[in-house]
Parts: structure tokens; sequence; C-alpha cells
């Protein structure tokens, strides 16, 4: 049986999202119904699709649930993660700046500044190869990976989602479209994985470009910026804070080391409010 859904469109940097308030209108929604719409000709049009539920955990505020296009449910999504923080704060549905919110990978922290930006404390990257998952019998942050039988140099990092981080000289000349899907599918990748293409303009600045799972290539990706960050200063080539250039816009990542959490700060802007009937 068809229903209405409220929905609200916003993005950040580019990336952009479908949120629906599920706490005052519940709803499960299937893979089909996710994918119509996240369809930018049938639906409303969206990288992912962000759901805001009812916290199952006490001491937090939401549950945090994350769709790509395809239909597929993730774990994180940093750009994601800042519209849901202004999403919910707009809606009336908190009246706290800096709420706690659960993922599918634990608990984060947004937090609206004065500025109108938001900043959210994305939690401690995971490098333990064996649970970012990537298959390796190296714990070493640099690993070569065979893709299409060139040797990429990648760091593997799990910010509640995985990534392959690997520093190109130009990223306007990077191979995205190319290497992207293929490293996603990697079958050292067993939950596939977010292609990250970092170049270094200098100690506290890159630019960057991400093949998402699920989504392909997004003008921004906020987890893609902190393992990208966090890749960098692992090899040794930028410094906390950077700011990371993306073509829908500049983010800044701060992280002081290994076993400390990161840091994002960056836009979240609602662009439209709407109704439509699910099929």
């Amino acid at each position: 049986m068809s229903r209405k859904l409220a929905f609200t469109k916003m993005q950040g940097l580019g990336n952009d999202f479908v949120m629906i308030d599920a706490v005052r209108q519940p709803i499960q929604l299937t893979e089909d119904q996710v994918r119509y719409l996240a369809d930018r000709h049938f639906g409303v049009g969206c990288d992912q699709l962000l759901v805001v539920e009812p916290a199952q955990t006490p001491g937090v505020d939401f549950r945090y649930r994350i769709f790509n296009a395809d239909g597929g449910e993730v774990e994180q999504c940093g750009n994601g993660a800042r519209c849901f923080a202004r999403f919910v704060f707009e809606q009336g549905l908190t009246d706290k700046r800096e709420i706690r919110v659960e993922t599918k990978k634990g608990i984060i922290a947004p937090r609206l500044e004065a500025d109108g930006n938001v900043t959210v404390d994305m939690g401690v990257p995971v490098l333990n190869p064996a649970d970012v998952p990537f298959v390796s019998d190296s714990d070493a942050y640099v690993q070569p990976l065979d893709v299409a039988g060139t040797s990429v140099a990648i760091t593997a990092v799990s910010m509640g989602n995985p990534h392959a981080v690997q520093v190109v000289a130009d990223v306007d000349t990077a191979p995205v479209a190319e290497q992207g899907p293929l490293i996603e599918h990697h079958p050292r990748f067993p939950a596939r994985v977010n292609a990250g293409f970092l170049q270094v303009v200098d100690e506290h600045r890159v630019r960057l470009r991400v093949f998402e799972r699920g989504a392909g290539e997004t003008l921004a990706c906020g987890t893609g910026a902190c393992a990208a960050v966090v890749a960098g200063i692992l090899r040794g080539l930028v410094a906390s804070p950077v700011a990371v250039e993306t073509r829908g816009g500049e983010l800044t990542i701060a992280w002081n080391g290994v076993g400390t959490p990161v840091l994002m700060t960056g836009p979240a802007v609602t662009v439209f409010s709407g109704e439509l009937t699910l099929p």
C-alpha cells in the first residue's frame, strides 16, 4: 500500500542527502524504495538517504542509519553526520547544539558551531587491517595493492567504513573513474571499500577525490577526508589541522595521532523539504 512520506533535501559540500524523520513518522524502507528516493530522474535524487530513528542506547540522543543510492545500508557517512545534526535541530527534534548519535559502527558526537558550521567527533580511526577489513599479513601503514596489473601504494583506514587512500601527483588527472570501481570491489576488501585519491598541496592543505562504495565518485566525502588526513599524517606528508579541498568545497580535519579521535568541521545546508508518495 502506498503512503505519503515527508522528507528534507540537504547537502554538505555537494554531497547530497534525503533526510527522513522516522521519529515522528516511523517507517521501514525497502531497498527498492531507497533506490526510488535516490533516483535523480524518478525520485528526489541523492548520494545517500539518511534516516533519523529513536535511540536504542541509554545516554544517546538518536540512531543514525545510512543507505547508499543502490539501496544498501552502510556504517558511516561524515558529510551526512553534519547534515544529521542540523536537521534534528532545525526540525525541533532536539534543542541541543551537541548531540550523541549511534551508528552501525559506534557513537559519534556532532556539534553545531556559532558560525553555522558543524564539527563532528568521528571517533578513533581503525588501522588494524583485519578490522578495516583489509586482507593482509602486514600491519604496515603503506601497502601495495594490485589494481589490474598496476601496483598501487594504499593506506587502509576505517572511519566506521573502509577506505583505501593512495597519494597522487594531481587529483585532476588521477585515474578515479578507471581505478575507483576496481578498488571498491577488490577481493582484499571483503566489505568493499571507498577509494581515495589524495594530492598533498602543503603541510596543512590537500586536495581529494573519492570514489564511494555504492555511490561512485561524489563531490565530497566526509569520512574519506578524515581517512585521507589520517593516511597523510601516518605517511609523514601533512600535519594537523589539515584543510581538505574537495570538488564540493572545503573541510577542516584535525587528528592528534594513533589512538585519538578525528574531528571534522564543515558546512551542512538545507536545500528544500517536500512530500511524496512511496510506490
